[in-house]
């Protein structure tokens, strides 16, 4: 994993170089291809995809020839290689993510909008380990991808309040690198290595319902003191540069997704169901809707800026953004974000 995060960083490196010196090619795009991960967090984009809300919205723009091709991976650090190969165009994935990109790229690649500011939770099936503190050398935790994913992060903010700030990095080495659905897979597996998953619905609740002794070790907004963006769209500088319309109907699209979500859950709940094909019943999606902080559907990003401070002050950002701003297009520099 770290040769393959070493890889991702230095091909962001030489990308900023192309970025500065590369001008904008002004040729808007007609199929744009965009990735996400699995998960409750990302039903905008199932929305989005399913009713196409963004060839409906680059239309009323003036560009009705917009088709969307969408790519589900299993976690940001594939996503974000997709991006930097050209592979994909546009990102819906977390905030760790974006910041790692928009510091590499020197600002070559920024924030569109917010999708969703659920809570994470870190999970674990061992009745020994009951907070932060318990978690021993042997104890893995499963997370999109060590190091520079959301969760990881988050953990290691945890990690600096338990311990001392000098001791953010203490849990890295307990970290390893598993898609969400592959972490549920691990834990129902009682001889499985992996005890532990930083989580986010609905797989959350799927292992608190379904895995023998699973328990809620800490979440994420007693972490970070408040919701904390956990999918935004994303794209380079470049793309956006020779798209705007693309830019502003994805960011019209979001709020429609995000608006049938606030008003007729069931539907949206259906279309998700549809798209991901996840088994878990209508009834019980709805239900997982209702918990505390499950209807954070929000274009503005939340939290992200303590975020920055972490990578910042452990030097995985190399530039202090001075606010959100820095780090997400014009497109979204109305928005209330933080």
């Amino acid at each position: 994993m770290i040769s393959h995060l070493r890889h991702s960083l230095a091909a962001a490196a030489v990308l900023a170089g192309l970025f500065a010196s590369a001008p904008v090619q002004a040729q808007q795009k007609s199929e744009i291809a965009l990735s996400r991960q699995p998960g409750i967090f990302y039903m905008p984009s199932h929305i989005m995809e399913k009713r196409k809300l963004i060839e409906k919205h680059a239309t009323a723009l003036g560009v009705p020839s917009v088709t969307t091709k969408w790519i589900t991976f299993s976690g940001g650090g594939a996503q974000t290689d997709a991006l930097l190969a050209g592979g994909v165009d546009i990102l819906n994935t977390g905030t760790g993510n974006l910041l790692l990109l928009w510091d590499r790229t020197r600002g070559g690649v920024k924030g569109i909008v917010a999708t969703s500011a659920q809570p994470m939770t870190l999970i674990s099936r061992d009745p020994n380990i009951k907070s932060i503190k318990d978690f021993g050398p042997a104890d893995k935790i499963a997370v999109p991808t060590v190091k520079v994913s959301t969760q990881a992060i988050v953990l290691q903010i945890a990690a600096a309040e338990a311990f001392g700030a000098d001791q953010w990095s203490k849990l890295d080495a307990n970290t390893v690198q598993l898609g969400h659905p592959d972490a549920y897979a691990a834990l129902s597996n009682p001889k499985h290595e992996v005890h532990n998953h930083f989580s986010i619905p609905p797989f959350t609740f799927l292992e608190l319902k379904n895995v023998p002794g699973a328990h809620v070790v800490l979440n994420s907004p007693d972490v970070m003191g408040g919701p904390l963006s956990q999918a935004q769209f994303f794209t380079t500088t470049k793309f956006a540069d020779a798209n705007p319309k693309i830019i502003q109907a994805v960011r019209d699209a979001t709020k429609e997704a995000q608006d049938l979500i606030r008003s007729d859950t069931r539907q949206a709940v259906e279309i998700y169901k549809e798209i991901t094909g996840d088994k878990t019943s209508v009834e019980e999606l709805l239900d997982l809707l209702k918990e505390p902080g499950m209807m954070e559907w929000n274009l503005e990003p939340q939290g992200t800026m303590k975020f920055a401070a972490h990578l910042f002050r452990t030097g995985t950002l190399k530039t202090q953004p001075k606010a959100w701003t820095d780090y997400y297009l014009p497109v979204a520099h109305d928005l209330k974000g933080n």
